[in-house]
């Protein structure tokens, strides 16, 4: 079992055996999604029958749960009221967030029917695909920005905006510019240019518009849609 002391911008986790002993302790230097899955990455050690148990705070706790669930882990949410005794009990002295955490993860062992949090399939599917559109854009973006340094060293004169290299028609022209060119650099940008991941980022999008609608998946996505640098 794990227990989570969530926080606004820390979460600590203690990991504990089927007797409520420590096993080992962890804590996130942010709440971002990649410190939860680093968080899983983590608790990997301690074999894949492994729970999760958090205080049910879902104002501190809803990404974290959502990161979570999406990962495929099993979470349980422990109600405040069953936590004024476990902290008494796990009280000693030194700092609180291991102490809570501790306390999470025992108070879970006790109470063996604690409500499990779950999303339901379209929530779950609507996530994997956000994250699958977020991860796209992230590579498009390291795609154009290498291709738009390949392309100024084979000619400082070229020197196309980042938004055109986002369509077919430009994406062409420069695939039809490079021909002229026989060099390393000239075949490295090609392999950048034929290997675009606009098409799978329009097929996501495509998905994403059948499940939410256009409107809802912008915003649901925030700030995905940034722009290269």
């Amino acid at each position: 079992m794990l227990g989570i002391d969530a926080h606004k911008r820390t979460h600590t986790v203690v990991a504990v055996d089927d007797l409520g002993r420590q096993l080992g302790t962890r804590t996130t230097k942010a709440t971002t999604t990649a410190d939860h899955l680093d968080l899983i990455r983590w608790a990997d050690q301690f074999g894949p029958d492994r729970s999760w148990a958090v205080e049910d705070c879902r104002h501190l706790s809803r990404r974290l749960e959502r990161d979570m669930l999406a990962a495929g882990e099993r979470l349980v949410r422990v109600p405040p009221k069953l936590m004024a005794h476990a902290r008494d009990a796990a009280r000693t002295f030194g700092k609180s967030d291991p102490i809570d955490a501790l306390a999470v993860a025992r108070a879970a062992l006790r109470e063996p029917n604690l409500p499990t949090a779950h999303l339901d399939a379209p929530s779950r599917e609507l996530r994997l695909l956000v994250d699958h559109r977020e991860d796209l854009i992230a590579e498009r973006t390291r795609h154009i920005n290498r291709l738009r340094w390949h392309l100024h060293e084979i000619d400082p004169e070229w020197d196309p905006s980042p938004r055109c290299l986002t369509t077919f028609k430009h994406l062409r022209a420069a695939a039809d510019r490079l021909t002229a060119h026989d060099s390393v650099i000239a075949q490295i940008a090609t392999d950048l240019v034929t290997g675009s991941t606009s098409s799978r980022s329009t097929s996501t999008n495509s998905r994403l518009n059948s499940m939410t609608g256009p409107k809802t998946q912008r915003r649901t996505c925030g700030g995905s849609t940034a722009s290269p640098a």
